[in-house]
């Protein structure tokens, strides 16, 4: 099972980042997501391949065009509006912004938004009551759990595959970053800085031996013309910036070596009566007994 998914969003839209985290000044930087956009919809537009979209609330309020053109052949879901934390926000923010978000989208593009991923995949353990507010605004599928340390997120203990989340309000059918478990530690190897930065034939090989593989790409992952953010450290201007050059020939070569499915389409074949159910407090008691 190999899912694809896009995370719709500018090159500025990097989480934690001074100089560029302040929305208000958003609409005075350079826009590039018209191009990197087209340059994902090109790659796919004779692959056969389906993939499901999360898009950025800003994106779609500012270039609701491109939120039209997405739709009428792809899935969409939910990014959020600003795309912030969710740790960042009250329980109370983050359900207003969930619920605007899904209106907004469903406004333009005429179909109903039942998948979000949470930016930075922030959902932590911490967080684990945004479950029940995605089931409350009828989120059926969510694409935000990281399995492994991540810079923004994570929860470590959680499962490589689909499984589901049961909380106060409902079941929310989780598809996971995959990941690879490799010297004792979780590896990330299919997606954002992850996927430029992999050589490609270890990541066709893992993708191969792997029964569930899931892939996301933001746009900014493929465009090396993208103006770079100074007040980056070292460190995260490699993981921003490295591989950008080769990214969209690997994205091609991706879709000629494997077929890809969206979400909704996946879970489709998923037998959920046989898959491992959490809830959110078991999560969380993992998580923290990992953290000791």
């Amino acid at each position: 099972m190999n899912i694809l998914t896009f995370d719709i969003e500018e090159w500025f839209h990097i989480l934690e980042t001074a100089e560029t985290e302040d929305a208000e000044k958003w609409d005075k930087f350079e826009t590039r997501i018209y191009g990197n956009t087209d340059r994902i919809l090109n790659a796919l537009e004779d692959s056969g391949s389906k993939a499901t979209f999360f898009i950025v609330g800003w994106i779609a309020k500012r270039y609701p065009d491109i939120v039209k053109k997405i739709s009428q052949k792809y899935e969409i879901g939910s990014h959020t509006g600003n795309h912030k934390p969710v740790w960042a926000q009250s329980p109370e923010e983050f359900r207003d912004d969930v619920r605007n978000e899904i209106k907004r989208l469903e406004d333009i593009s005429g179909e109903k938004v039942v998948s979000f991923r949470a930016p930075g995949f922030s959902i932590r353990a911490s967080e684990m009551w945004a479950f029940d507010i995605l089931a409350e605004e009828g989120i059926m599928y969510d694409a935000s759990v990281f399995p492994g340390t991540h810079a923004h997120g994570g929860i470590s203990g959680a499962p490589f595959s689909p499984f589901k989340i049961k909380s106060h309000a409902g079941t929310v059918k989780e598809f996971p970053v995959s990941a690879k478990k490799l010297f004792g530690e979780n590896i990330i190897y299919s997606g954002g800085g992850y996927f430029r930065i992999t050589p490609y034939s270890i990541m066709k090989k893992w993708m191969g031996k792997s029964p569930y593989n899931l892939v996301y790409i933001h746009p900014r992952d493929m465009d090396p013309g993208q103006p770079v953010i100074n007040s980056l450290s070292r460190l995260r201007k490699f993981k921003s910036y490295c591989g950008l050059g080769k990214a969209e020939a690997k994205l091609k070569q991706l879709l000629e070596d494997f077929k890809f499915i969206d979400i909704s389409s996946a879970d489709k074949l998923i037998n959920w009566n046989s898959v491992e159910q959490r809830n959110a407090f078991s999560l969380e008691k993992r998580q923290c007994r990992n953290m000791r």
